[in-house]
């Protein structure tokens, strides 16, 4: 056997670090598809819910001055609007296995703060539904779409109700118009806006859902302001 030549200082003793072998532990957990809530998201819903109405009292205060039971259901028509719209994904993700919760954005809930001072453009988006697992294309479309689509829905109901319920047909057309334009706004197929992910998953259901709530917030906003 050859032997193998070691200099002095190669000689030197060694020291060898024994590294343990890596662990790691699965488990395994039944889906669970119920709608639920956690303490942490519905603190994050109630902080959210307070920002969204500041923004409607703010909004409304110029519109209904005195009008204290306009100004009231103005408020809180733009704040359950905005958080249907949430939930709706909130409610689809969860039935399809995900892990589902609202949260506040320190961005969102910044710019969703200045837009309760009188500007002339106000962005309403404290948070959003985050989602965690492995949605395909198909889930994450599906997923994406249901927050428009509660949006089309409430506008064109507010809309209908607008020439049936005239005494209140501005504060219809209102709420008509701000659901239109969310609605619009989330479809448009851009970064990280719902119609990137709608475009992807089904190109049909995205020109369909974008061309309603277009036309819906040409109407709406028009009869609101001519």
């Amino acid at each position: 056997m050859e032997q193998a030549r070691i200099s002095k200082q190669e000689a030197q003793p060694l020291t060898v670090q024994k590294q343990k072998p890596y662990e790691y532990t699965v488990t395994f957990t039944p889906v669970d598809r119920r709608m639920r809530f956690s303490p942490k998201e519905i603190k994050h819903l109630l902080a959210g819910a307070l920002i969204v109405a500041a923004v409607g009292a703010s909004t409304a205060i110029f519109e209904f001055q005195n009008d204290y039971t306009m100004l009231t259901s103005f408020t809180l028509i733009l704040t359950a609007s905005f958080f249907i719209h949430e939930l709706a994904h909130k409610i689809v993700a969860q039935k399809q296995g995900f892990w589902a919760e609202f949260r506040l954005t320190l961005i969102g809930a910044i710019i969703t703060l200045i837009s309760i001072l009188p500007t002339l453009f106000k962005i309403i988006s404290p948070g959003a539904v985050m989602i965690s697992g492995f949605p395909d294309q198909k889930k994450l479309g599906k997923t994406s779409i249901a927050g428009p689509t509660t949006n089309i829905i409430l506008s064109a109901a507010f809309l209908t109700a607008a020439f049936t319920l005239t005494q209140y047909a501005y504060l219809l057309l209102f709420g008509a118009a701000f659901n239109a334009w969310i609605a619009f706004f989330n479809l448009i197929p851009l970064g990280i806006l719902d119609g990137f992910k709608v475009f992807a998953w089904s190109k049909k259901i995205w020109v369909l859902a974008f061309t309603l709530s277009l036309v819906l917030t040409a109407v709406s906003f028009k009869l609101l302001f001519y």
